[in-house]
């Protein structure tokens, strides 16, 4: 095995003809890993695995040893993963050696049993040309170059349709629901453009929640609605001006009274533990699980506190990725209908987070922020508990 590159790319990996035996007889996909070869780590799949072990079969380091994996699975190759939307992936890259077809699948080497595989492409050379696609939109560049500094409904609905018509030209219309997330989730993160009007992290286009939730869903608020403590004036401009929706799967706003204060909240209950700073604190609602939702009320951070506990956990960088957050959500469940996006449940949650995290990182790392914070981040973990409702909830 080899690798080449250049200042300007990352090496790429290939193989000599006598290393491909006796595991590639495909001719095709010889001439690719002899030739053009595999990126190793890319913003979607990783070929990095190819550099420690080679090529080697899912039987290879398990042995299987009781004879539980199924004939064609055990000459499967492992040849990279699919990466996680914050950090290593579990889902293996499989070839087929006799066919070239790519295919995914989970397996833990400890626990060999039956497995699922789910189509990814018909060959490498397809593979590559759909991962690059992808990675190009991400970073704006190369056939995708032209949606730099582009914004809006517009920019989303064009770029979903060059990259869904890419993945289509390639599968012969049958396109595998990782692309096919790719195509219609990923682009979502188009809608809004960094914040120079409105004093936040994002400028969502005018209208954006109302043609999404409808006009009556939302709830705009007015200056009696503020507590006094609410001094964020960009904050409290996007409440009077834009709004938020009502509910929206596993939120709820609270419209019963003016915002509380988190301490004027607490006080209702004798078992609360307060954290620090409760009187500088807006619950504007609350989560799944007794979770409220709170507003920095000097800086517009939102977060989320447990009765629970002492600690706070960022949600949100403020309110603007707040309501991108419910817009994608909502917006996701709608385009279900049409795109059968559950299908891959696990391969949509990835999907989700890997979108609001080019907006709004907070909301996805995991880095702790404050002293007792364990780097558990709500919106991955309710986009991935399928078991508990999911999307569905």
């Amino acid at each position: 095995m080899g690798t080449t590159g250049t200042a300007a790319g990352p090496a790429v990996i290939t193989f000599t003809e006598a290393e491909l035996d006796p595991y590639v007889t495909h001719a095709p996909t010889r001439r690719w890993l002899t030739g053009p070869g595999l990126p190793g780590v890319g913003g979607l799949l990783t070929f990095d695995v190819l550099r420690a072990d080679g090529l080697r079969t899912v039987g290879d380091p398990t042995g299987d040893p009781r004879g539980r994996l199924a004939a064609d699975l055990r000459e499967q190759l492992v040849i990279g993963g699919v990466a996680g939307p914050t950090g290593p992936g579990t889902e293996s890259v499989l070839l087929d050696g006799a066919t070239g077809e790519i295919t995914t699948t989970y397996f833990f080497h400890d626990r060999p049993g039956p497995m699922d595989r789910r189509p990814l492409a018909p060959s490498l050379e397809t593979l590559v040309r759909f991962a690059t696609a992808a990675d190009e939109l991400a970073a704006l560049r190369g056939q995708f170059a032209a949606y730099a500094g582009r914004y809006g409904p517009e920019a989303v609905a064009e770029a979903t349709a060059q990259l869904l018509a890419l993945y289509e030209s390639g599968t012969s219309g049958e396109v595998p629901p990782f692309w096919r997330l790719a195509a219609v989730i990923r682009p979502l993160a188009l809608v809004a453009g960094p914040g120079t009007r409105s004093g936040l992290a994002l400028d969502l286009p005018p209208r954006l929640l109302d043609e999404e939730f409808g006009s009556r869903a939302l709830v705009r608020f007015e200056d009696v609605d503020f507590p006094s403590a609410l001094t964020h004036e960009p904050t409290r401009r996007f409440l009077r001006e834009v709004g938020l929706p009502e509910e929206c799967v596993w939120f709820r706003l609270d419209t019963d009274a003016p915002l509380p204060t988190l301490a004027e909240h607490g006080a209702d209950d004798p078992d609360a533990v307060l954290p620090d700073g409760a009187a500088h604190l807006i619950r504007l609602g609350h989560l799944v699980e007794d979770t409220s939702l709170v507003v920095d009320a000097t800086t517009g951070a939102v977060l989320t506190w447990c009765g629970t506990e002492t600690i706070l956990r960022p949600l949100n960088a403020d309110i603007s990725t707040l309501a991108f957050t419910l817009w994608l959500v909502h917006r996701a469940k709608s385009l279900d209908t049409d795109h059968d996006l559950t299908e891959a449940y696990d391969q949509l949650a990835a999907t989700l987070t890997r979108t609001l995290a080019v907006l709004d990182p907070l909301a996805c790392d995991p880095t702790p922020s404050a002293v007792g914070d364990d780097g558990w981040r709500y919106w991955p973990a309710v986009f991935g508990d399928e078991v508990g409702g999911g999307l569905y909830a």
